[in-house]
């Protein structure tokens, strides 16, 4: 599909609101975003019949509004569309989508549960989870990279992290698979009233289920993160049944595809970039922490969150006003050229690299983040310094997604002496 050629840099806006946007080669949106950061200010996207939203596209932007939690509000959702007002009533709200004291208070009883013994052993079992992935490929050696490896990493950890027993699993897997395929995904009118009742009733599984281990583990609790949760006292407060599954349901939708997708594009990024495998071979402990954040940059697995503007504020020359709707375009500000030279180069030495691929800052900043890098460099580290290497083989299939840069699969291939 080709956009009509007057709409680019004369209405940019609206190109982001075309329904094929998203199915456009990734350099195409890339500057589509580059002639939005150009505007004088924010720049309005329509949406259908609504007033739309304001693309917040500048790395300065994104961190302002991120950081203003009392005027760019997530409540009543981050996502596009919000979240309906049964489906909160129904699953519970989610964290990323609370504001204030909820907020507050949920994000510290999810704090206080990740204790420094906690924290360790996830670390250790990383790096044991990474080294039994890498032997059962070398072993089996299949050719599609997602399932094999990317999605087997964050899925397993968190899995034991939480102490969800073995044989929830497999089970698990497939409902994260269905509760996120479709979000953000440009769809027929008869895909769109099927897949929400499918996703739908695949979290509802999912926080049964959780649900059940964690009336179990207020019984008899273990060293677990479920057991640290529902049997916590913070203020007198621990998580209950429902809070417990949006937790349970947001960790594994964001904490399990964004990693897999920065994992995934990861592998693509240093199979074109062949001088800059090289360099993090020369010395992986030196160039790895800049490596994996470079991914995380240049990938972007979040692509933009939405916020509700609380009171009036003027940003860039423009005055928001209460209701009005913003979008936080992370894949943007991650691009910004007034923050990184040659934004988009794929460069392991990149420093400095504030890049916003876990937020902006503020109360919201992604409490998965460190866990997510020492995920990313653990693989890596597996991954490219056995005797057989790997590559990817094509490009990545892309989802399409508004939401997130979401791989569906990319084939690989062993490198052979």
């Amino acid at each position: 599909m080709t956009l009509p050629a007057q709409r680019h840099g004369t209405d940019p806006g609206r190109e982001l609101a075309e329904p094929g946007f998203w199915q456009q080669p990734t350099a195409h949106r890339l500057a589509a975003f580059a002639r939005l950061r150009a505007a004088d200010g924010p720049v309005l996207v329509p949406e259908g019949s609504g007033p739309g939203h304001w693309a917040l596209v500048r790395h300065a932007q994104v961190q302002e509004a991120s950081r203003l939690p009392k005027v760019f509000a997530s409540a009543p959702g981050v996502t596009t569309p919000e979240p309906a007002r049964w489906v909160r009533a129904l699953f519970g709200d989610s964290m990323v989508n609370l504001d204030g004291p909820d907020h507050a208070q949920l994000r510290k009883i999810v704090q206080r549960a990740f204790t420094p013994r906690l924290l360790a052993a996830a670390e250790e079992d990383i790096h044991a989870v990474a080294a039994r992935i890498v032997d059962d490929v070398l072993n089996e050696q299949p050719d599609e990279f997602v399932s094999a490896v990317a999605s087997r990493l964050p899925l397993e950890v968190i899995c034991n992290m939480m102490g969800i027993p073995e044989h929830y699993r497999a089970e698990i897997a497939d409902r994260v698979n269905h509760a996120s395929e479709n979000i953000g995904v440009e769809r027929g009118l008869a895909s769109r009233l099927r897949m929400p009742g499918r996703g739908l009733r695949a979290l509802a599984r999912m926080q049964r289920m959780v649900a059940g281990i964690g009336r179990e583990r207020r019984k008899n609790p273990t060293d677990d993160l479920i057991s640290a949760l529902v049997c916590a006292n913070v203020d007198g407060q621990a998580l209950g049944a429902r809070q417990l599954g949006a937790f349970f349901s947001l960790l594994m939708v964001a904490g399990v595809e964004t990693t897999r997708n920065a994992i995934t594009h990861g592998l693509t990024l240093l199979t074109d970039h062949a001088d800059q495998r090289d360099l993090l071979l020369s010395d992986f402990e030196k160039y790895a922490d800049g490596t994996v954040d470079e991914m995380i940059r240049h990938s972007t697995p979040i692509i933009q969150f939405r916020r509700t503007v609380a009171a009036e504020h003027t940003m860039d020359g423009h005055v928001f006003r209460p209701g009005d709707k913003v979008v936080l375009y992370y894949a943007s500000a991650n691009r910004d050229e007034a923050v990184f030279p040659d934004p988009d180069a794929f460069v392991i030495t990149r420093s400095p690299n504030p890049h916003l691929g876990f937020g902006g800052g503020g109360p919201h900043f992604c409490l998965g983040a460190h866990l997510a890098r020492v995920e990313m460099k653990a693989l890596f580290r597996e991954l490219l310094t056995r005797p057989v290497g790997l590559r990817a083989v094509g490009l990545p299939d892309l989802a399409g997604s508004n939401f997130d840069n979401r791989v569906r699969s990319l084939k690989f291939a062993f490198e052979r002496p």
